[in-house]
């Protein structure tokens, strides 16, 4: 009996001991480590529908004061510039926007001998230009799509020019022109689409503030048109050339 009993450990022994050899040559298990999302650069370029809300007008010259019944003409813009992908969800980029002149039209109270009315009709037409750094959260990816949201700020330089004044009397004239440098801030949002690896569309929505714009000195003296509060809403459409 007691050989029996030796015989059946023995043999236990030698049955286990390929099993521990062979555990013992597993590796042992080493969780791959989180790469973090890679940054790169991209270029982009722009069109765009500017709608212009009602500036605010007036002027010192001869204590005329304020304009009544402002409005500024909608326009195009075209824009671009370069950009970085920091990490999947936040990125930024720098742009210069060109604003086309959009024609601007008030009334002012008429001095001298005046038409119908006793107002002064009052037009120019101004342009810009905006120099912007820009923050944007992408808010995750479906089906190719990304939304986002986003805030910039810079600076723009505004000029008004073809500044014209008609009393309704046959009295017309002009005066000069000017262009000033502004702070500017937008607030964005919108979304891209994946066309392929390296090209993105976007579609966004742009609220800008571009400052103010003034005119030249009228006739010699200290006075200016000033044309306050120039507020538009954008409508964009461009591309993005991701180079990574």
């Amino acid at each position: 009996m007691c050989s029996l009993r030796k015989l059946i450990i023995f043999a236990s022994v030698a049955l286990a001991l390929p099993s521990v050899a062979s555990a013992a040559d597993l590796p042992e298990y080493i969780p791959e480590p989180y790469v973090a999302p890679q940054g790169g650069w991209y270029l982009r370029g722009d069109i765009g529908f500017k709608i212009y809300r009602d500036p605010e007008a007036s002027t010192t010259y001869n204590g005329i004061g304020d304009f009544s019944s402002e409005g500024m003409d909608n326009t195009a813009l075209l824009g671009g510039g370069i950009g970085y992908y920091f990490n999947d969800w936040f990125r930024a980029d720098v742009t210069a926007d060109y604003e086309f002149k959009s024609g601007f039209e008030g009334r002012a109270p008429c001095f001298g001998p005046c038409g119908a009315g006793s107002t002064s009709i009052e037009t120019a037409d101004i342009d810009a230009w905006t120099f912007m750094v820009n923050a944007y959260a992408d808010l995750g990816t479906w089906q190719g799509f990304t939304p986002y949201v986003g805030a910039g700020i810079g600076t723009s330089y505004v000029k008004a020019s073809g500044i014209r004044f008609d009393n309704g009397s046959g009295n017309t004239g002009s005066y000069g022109n000017h262009g000033r440098w502004n702070l500017a801030w937008a607030l964005m949002a919108g979304a891209s689409y994946e066309i392929s690896p390296n090209m993105m569309v976007d579609a966004g929505y742009q609220f800008r503030s571009l400052g103010k714009a003034k005119s030249g000195r009228i006739y010699g003296t200290q006075s200016r048109i000033e044309y306050d509060d120039i507020y538009a809403h954008e409508l964009r459409l461009g591309l993005r050339y991701n180079f990574n």
